[in-house]
Order: structure tokens, then sequence, then C-alpha cells
């Protein structure tokens, strides 16, 4: 049994210098320019409000500097953040009961790609049709396709989600043929 006294001096042995302190911020202040809209649209994704989406990422990104800070693994750091996002937004949103899964007043704050009511009607039609068939795909299938068009491979999909690889390239692939489908007019 280890003493109290040896534990906590080999948490302070880990923790890193005033000067590595401000070269570990700076490091995540960089992954936070980085990774922010991305995780703010994940969360809203995941049916939060645009501030508690705000709050959980400010929690994900707390969490990372004390998992580099103790000198935890650096690998994959782009799945660490997402699963840590993933696991974080479930839990606010089970805590606020929300039942839109999927469903926020946030959408139109992230989303810059939504097209202006100059844009053509079959862009817009297009859009809705698309957005249909999205919303009509099982929960799975949307978390894959929202991970996967947020760059993430397969194998960190898998991890963020805790389900398997062969389990990511299914959900991928049916996904995509409903969405061609629907492209060929066969919604």
């Amino acid at each position: 049994m280890l003493e109290i006294s040896k534990l906590k001096s080999a948490t302070l042995e880990r923790l890193p210098s005033g000067e590595e302190t401000l070269a570990l911020e700076e490091e995540l202040l960089q992954f936070y320019g980085e990774f922010r809209l991305r995780l703010l649209r994940y969360s809203i994704s995941l049916g939060l409000k645009m501030q508690d989406a705000e709050d959980v990422i400010h929690e994900v990104f707390l969490a990372l500097f004390h998992h580099l800070e103790l000198g935890k693994p650096r690998d994959n750091l782009a799945g660490w953040i997402f699963r840590v996002t993933h696991h974080m937004a479930l839990k606010r949103r089970i805590r606020y009961r929300r039942e839109d899964f999927g469903k926020s007043e946030g959408w139109d704050g992230v989303l810059s790609d939504v097209p202006s009511p100059e844009e053509d009607f079959l862009f817009t039609e297009r859009q809705m049709r698309l957005r249909r068939v999205f919303d009509a795909l099982p929960e799975i299938d949307r978390l894959c396709l929202q991970l996967r068009a947020e760059g993430l491979k397969y194998r960190e999909i898998a991890e963020v989600l805790g389900i398997s690889l062969g389990g990511v390239a299914n959900s991928l692939g049916r996904s995509l043929e409903r969405l061609r489908r629907s492209e060929g007019g066969d919604s």
C-alpha cells in the first residue's frame, strides 16, 4: 500500500515547470483554435443549445489541459478530444432531458453554408431533401457521418462512439448510399 505523501510527490514530479506550463498553454490555444468550431458543430448536432455546447467545449479543453499537464499519452489527440466532447455533450443532454435529438436553436449561428435567399430554388430543394434523408437516418449513422465530415478517421470514429471499425464502415456505407439515392430522386 502506497502512502499518500508518496502519491502526492509522484504526482508533483509529473507536473510541468513554469516554462513547460506556458508552452502547454500555447499548445492548448492552438488546439482550441483548430478544433473549437468543429466541436461546437458536433455538440450542437448532439442536441445541445449553443451556450451548453460552449460550456462543454470549455470543459473539454480544461480536461485536455489536465491530461497533457500530467504527461498522459498524446497520440490521437483529435480522437481523444472528440471522444471526450461526445461523452460530455451526452451527459449534458441527458441532464437537461432534451428529447429533440439533433434539433437545436443554435444551428443558425454555427452553420455558415446555409443557402441564402438569393440562391437557386433547386439548391434549396436539394438541401431540404438531403436534410430529410439525414434526419431519417438512425442515430449511429448520423453520428458517424457527422464525425467523418469533421475529418475524423474511421478508427477515431470507432473510438469516439465505442463501436467496431466494421460498424463504422457499414454505417457510413449505408448512410452514403441513402444520400446517393436521394440525389437520384429516390427518396
